[in-house]
């Protein structure tokens, strides 16, 4: 079968059985049914999690299936008890000498609360502490068969996920769409145990050798004395590090592309960045790289949305996946594997194979897909389920194994460490969002949070009283794992690596290269922005040489925005040939999920805006009446921004439905965005917005008297700007072009 249409089939097969003919809605209701404008006082068991969320399966900690509803874990008594299930009468007020005098010490209540108050966070994430979780399934496609016995990618197999993605450098209260690396790690619950795909939205990594892994943590993160800057890379440390030690170039170019600044979760590709070993049913082993393929395509931020979106909604990239599951616009992806031959050197086509720093083109070895994705639930408690989830390069199954990459060999070690400090003892896998999906039974015994009652008095083996339990799985057992047989040539302990690992620019230029005029240009912005909020000069001049080894013309014009001049490369230039799969322009995509703000005047024509609204909906997308004020603006029609609210930033379309005059807070000193425009016929925030939409390359669609609105902003009459009779019209054309995700040939760059 085509692997397409079996996407597709899957897909829609998955959708259909979670629709269950629910109404549309625009998202953001923070419970699970709306509130009394009073305080509710007749006692009733707790509410029921929202029909978008999901939690851990509910099994005991040592795998065991149980018959107990989703909610067990929940709370279920209706009257406020302590941790041990006593009933409080009073938890607002302390346990005093008097009303006036002095607290007891004898307060247990106060002291149980207090004490876990100051205990509820646990030590962030050193890296990827900023993240977002959701829960999916993961169906096989089958054709992974000839190649990877794995039980998880066979035909029809469907095995529950957990996908959390993250940015590597901030904190957990910086902002989303800072210019980073994101995480993509995902754990499948499969039959034969987890396995743990932990990548992220690029392939390649900073550094070779995992025992440089500090070493560039710590150049990236904040300036140790001032703690500053929070979450990004446009500072000293982090180019003095990358600019000498060049083997980062390649990274680093990606990330001053577009591909550090994604629109959403949603629209990026993930990669398991290392080489892996598998395994067929006939023992064949192959080398393989695996990607996730969005379902929505590759789509980034322009440089001054993520600005604006860092002060306006700094939760901008958790938000947008929270609500598209919610509104049932389900995040979908596609595994591949790009299959490479297990030769003796593990190189292809002149490329190491287990240089992290290196891709293989896709033009060389085609990306296959093997199954499909879809998140289709968001957690029921951050906490309980992103926060303590624990991903581990290590936990994996029967077919796939790693390679000798020695940074993917250092995150062996890593990354059970680091939960050792993170989670408070070596149990962390009996956590229920870790917890394996088959029964388990190992000989780890005691230790912080165990929460297994282990029978039997004899955890070792052999063992005779116990019956001899547990055994080893002899070859005749399925389900059992062993590491790839992989020929380990003779050689002396060094602390060395390859030849082949020493060039560190043919790939940058490679990237460079493939990208489209409009894509280079925001690669030059970024390398510009960046350098010049560099403090010594010695630094800004070491990268330009960096590169003027990668491409003369990309030197020459960061250079000019730095005032500097563009030094000779001091090695020759690689001849190389551009890979378009690289590029993120010039192919179409679903607009499932799109967010599409729709102005209108409340005063003024509304007809066609139910059933633009509608339509809307009906196409997979999320409509946004955008209004001078809140609440009913006409006839079954609610505003969910206003002109003080809405900024370009949030919508991938905008729909002009009206001319509205400026409304009564249009004044600078009640909001500054009314300041930014003098036209006294329309509201200056719309005047804005639409300029907004403009300059960031978003389709915008006109009917009635929006058209007047558009004449009135001057951005009448370029591509990308749909004009019609009714909303519908409008819509279906605003539509086609929202595709491409942008409509860049607005634009001379491109």
């Amino acid at each position: 079968m085509d692997p397409k249409k079996l996407a597709k089939d899957t897909f829609d097969r998955i959708v259909t059985g979670l629709a269950g003919g629910s109404e549309p809605s625009v998202p953001g209701a923070p419970g699970g049914e709306a509130p009394s404008v009073a305080e509710p006082t007749e006692p009733r068991r707790p509410l029921p999690a929202k029909p978008d969320q999901a939690a851990p399966e509910v099994r005991t900690a040592t795998g065991v299936e149980t018959d107990a509803v989703p909610d067990a874990r929940a709370q279920q008594e209706p009257f406020l008890t302590t941790s041990t299930g006593i009933r409080l009468r009073d938890t607002d007020h302390s346990l005093k000498a008097g009303e006036r005098g002095p607290t007891l010490l004898q307060d247990h209540h106060l002291r149980e609360k207090i004490t876990h108050f100051d205990h509820e966070r646990i030590p962030e994430r050193v890296v990827h502490a900023r993240g977002a979780g959701a829960h999916g399934a993961f169906i096989g496609y089958g054709t992974a068969d000839s190649v990877c016995r794995a039980g998880f990618l066979r035909e029809g197999v469907e095995t529950p996920t957990f996908v959390r993605f993250s940015t590597v450098l901030g904190s957990r209260g910086s902002a989303d769409t800072v210019r980073d690396t994101r995480g993509f790690a995902t754990k499948f619950y499969t039959a034969e145990g987890n396995f743990d795909l932990v990548g992220n939205n690029m392939p390649v990594f900073f550094i070779q050798d995992g025992i440089k892994f500090p070493d560039i943590i710590h150049a990236g993160k904040p300036h140790p004395d001032r703690e500053i800057p929070q979450a990004q890379s446009a500072h000293d440390t982090f180019w003095d590090f990358v600019s000498l030690h060049t083997e980062a170039q390649h990274h680093t170019m990606w990330n001053m592309s577009d591909r550090g600044i994604p629109r959403s979760y949603r629209m990026m590709e993930g990669f398991g960045v290392h080489t892996f070993r598998v395994e067929n049913d006939a023992r064949e082993t192959a080398l393989v790289k695996l990607h996730w393929k969005p379902r929505l395509g590759v789509h980034s931020l322009t440089w001054e949305e993520a600005q604006l979106i860092g002060g306006i909604d700094p939760d901008f990239h958790r938000r947008d996946l929270y609500d598209a599951i919610e509104t049932g616009a389900y995040p979908a992806w596609e595994l591949g594997m790009q299959v490479l031959p297990d030769e003796p050197d593990q190189m292809f086509a002149g490329i190491d194979l287990l240089d992290p720093t290196k891709i293989v083109p896709e033009e060389l070895a085609a990306v296959q897909p093997v199954g499909l994705m879809v998140l289709t639930a968001n957690p029921t408690n951050f906490f309980a389920e992103t926060e303590q989830v624990a991903f581990h390069v290590g936990h994996l199954v029967p077919g796939i194994d790693v390679t000798d990459d020695p940074l993917a060999q250092a995150r062996l070690f890593s990354y059970v460490d680091t939960q050792l400090t993170r989670l408070g003892g070596p149990n962390f896998n009996q956590i229920p969002v870790n917890r394996p999906h088959v029964e388990t039974n190992d000989m780890l015994r005691d230790g912080f949070h165990q929460h297994a009652v282990h029978a039997g008095v004899a955890p070792y083996r052999p063992n005779s009283l116990d019956g001899g339990c547990p055994f080893q799985a002899g070859a005749d057992v399925e389900r059992a794992f062993e590491h790839l047989a992989a020929r380990v040539p003779e050689a002396t302990k060094v602390r060395a690596q390859p030849a082949s690992y020493d060039d560190h620019f043919s790939q940058v230029r490679l990237f460079w290269l493939s990208m489209t005029p409009v894509e280079q240009e925001h690669i030059v912005r970024a390398y510009t922005f960046e350098l010049g909020k560099c403090f010594e000069q010695a630094i800004k001049e070491r990268q330009l040489q960096c590169l003027a080894n990668i491409d003369a013309r990309l030197c020459a014009e960061v250079a000019t925005g730095l005032g500097l001049p563009a030094p000779e490369p001091t090695v020759g230039l690689a001849d190389v040939e551009p890979s378009p799969a690289l590029s993120q322009v010039g192919r179409e995509w679903p607009a499932d999920g799109r967010l599409v703000g729709i102005v209108v005047d409340p005063d003024g024509d509304l007809s066609g805006v139910a059933e633009a609204r509608t339509a809307i909906f009906e196409a997979g997308m999320v409509p946004l009446v955008i209004a001078p004020h809140g609440g009913v603006v006409g006839e079954g029609l609610t505003a969910q921004r206003t002109f003080a609210t809405a900024r370009s930033v949030e919508f991938d379309a905008l729909l002009v439905a009206g001319a509205p005059v400026p409304a009564p807070d249009a004044r600078a000193l009640r909001d500054a965005k009314a300041g930014a425009d003098d036209t006294p016929n329309l509201d200056p925030r719309v005047v804005l917005l639409v300029e907004e939409c403009f300059r960031h390359a978003k389709v915008i669609g006109a009917w009635g008297d929006g058209t007047a609105a558009l004449d009135l902003t001057g951005c009448s009459g370029a591509p990308g700007i749909v004009r019609g009779k009714t909303g519908a019209d409008v819509l279906a054309r605003v539509q086609e072009q929202l595709a491409a995700h942008r409509v860049w040939e607005r634009f001379a760059a491109s």
